[in-house]
């Protein structure tokens, strides 16, 4: 039996759901998944926390029911932050090195990441969740990805920063230490999804990942391997809901079940009359009735979403498509009417090649929390991004950046 050299957590904490993953890292990097966890969230509105005691019970239960299942207590995990506020910029940064043929060291890319971070791409009040690097520039040569080791006298940094606001970024640390666990990093869900979901030559060619969740739908965008563009569309999956509550009258608790039982992305069919049976009464809705609600609906998120991707550069770009994740992905043949609207490649991503107790987790609800896993357990990321977590705030030069980058 391999012997275990740490514990990996991801804990995706959504606006009306916490799940976690905690698995095993052995040597070679093995993974094998020991735990796993999906309880009811409170006290969140479309990503952002309004009232701590929610997502703190909500934490607490579902890290009970990991451990239970484990073994083992949670101490650290890293942790997804959601919210219409999340934002990436581009941003340059350049730098004096030396002479002609000083040899770039990781100082030098200390420096210029910090250059970049500097003025007003980080205003104080948001905080730099990711830097990352889509190419360096070393006296003019350009389409550098790794300048450490080369030699030259200018670095420059053409880059991506991922950003939030601090109140929120804040408030939501605060949760996670409440309930006695250490917050790794925190870091966007759409780009912890893809990290579950897909595979190098995807990030490579030009792919999409769109997180469609509760209360947000989330954009993460890969080209040349890296993070190109982050968005988030203040709509989700309980847009459905609560329309479908409006309109055949009813509670949004059994709006919620219609939606998961008779909703579909397929509105070719004939109209007819299902039944649910909710508390010893058996309910008749018109399923007619019922696809023009959720067709209207999934037309309007699938337009953001495509207005979104224009809005970044990627209208007509993006070989490798659209990946849904997220709980709204569930939905019967979403991908088929998903492909209608956007003219592109649609799949439903899930996460796929773990070991131990892993199989409850190939789902694309689950997509979030095993790619915060994945970055707990140092795996899933073959692009360039630093995780960074700096506020807009002035520091001293050479303080928080190098020490974060010295681990890089």
């Amino acid at each position: 039996m391999d012997e275990i050299l740490r514990y990996a957590v991801g804990l995706d904490v959504g606006t009306s759901t916490v799940r976690v993953v905690m698995a095993s890292v052995s040597e070679g990097n093995k993974l094998d998944v020991i735990g796993y966890a999906e309880v009811p969230n409170a006290g969140m509105r479309r990503g952002v926390v309004v009232d701590l005691a929610g997502p703190v019970a909500g934490m607490n239960k579902a890290l009970v029911e990991v451990e239970r299942m484990s073994g083992q207590n949670v101490k650290a995990a890293v942790v997804s932050i959601n919210g219409a506020e999340l934002q990436s910029v581009r941003t340059e940064g350049m730098i004096a090195v030396g002479g002609a043929e000083h040899e770039i060291n990781e100082n030098d890319v200390a420096r210029v990441d910090e250059v970049a971070l500097q003025g007003t791409v980080v205003p104080a009040n948001r905080i730099a969740l990711e830097i990352v690097p889509l190419q360096y520039i070393l006296d003019g040569q350009t389409g550098i990805k790794a300048p450490v080791g080369m030699t030259g006298s200018r670095l420059e940094l053409h880059a991506n920063v991922v950003t939030a606001l601090v109140p929120s970024y804040d408030n939501l640390r605060k949760t996670v230490e409440t309930v006695n666990v250490a917050p790794e990093i925190v870091m966007p869900s759409a780009v912890a999804a893809a990290r579950a979901v897909l595979n190098e030559r995807q990030r490579e060619n030009g792919v999409a990942v769109v997180d469609f969740g509760h209360s947000t739908t989330g954009i993460a965008v890969y080209e040349e391997g890296d993070l190109q563009y982050i968005g988030i569309i203040p709509v989700g999956s309980n847009n459905i809901t609560n329309d479908l509550a409006t309109m055949l009258a009813i509670d949004t608790e059994i709006a919620e079940e219609v939606k998961r039982r008779f909703a579909t992305g397929d509105f070719s069919g004939e109209g007819g009359t299902v039944t649910l049976r909710w508390h010893g009464k058996d309910l008749r809705f018109n399923t007619e009735q019922v696809n023009e609600v959720v067709q209207e609906r999934l037309e309007e998120i699938f337009s953001m979403v495509q207005k979104e991707l224009a809005r970044a550069g990627y209208d007509k770009k993006l070989p490798e498509g659209i990946i849904l994740t997220g709980g709204g992905a569930r939905m019967k043949r979403l991908d088929q009417f998903a492909r209608q609207i956007l003219n592109r490649s649609v799949k439903i991503g899930v996460p796929h090649g773990l070991n131990g107790v892993a199989e409850a987790t190939y789902k694309p609800e689950y997509a979030t929390a095993v790619g915060l896993m994945l970055t707990s357990a140092g795996l899933g990321e073959k692009g360039t991004s630093k995780k960074v977590h700096k506020s807009g705030k002035k520091e001293k030069s050479g303080g928080i950046l190098k020490k974060i980058f010295g681990k890089f």
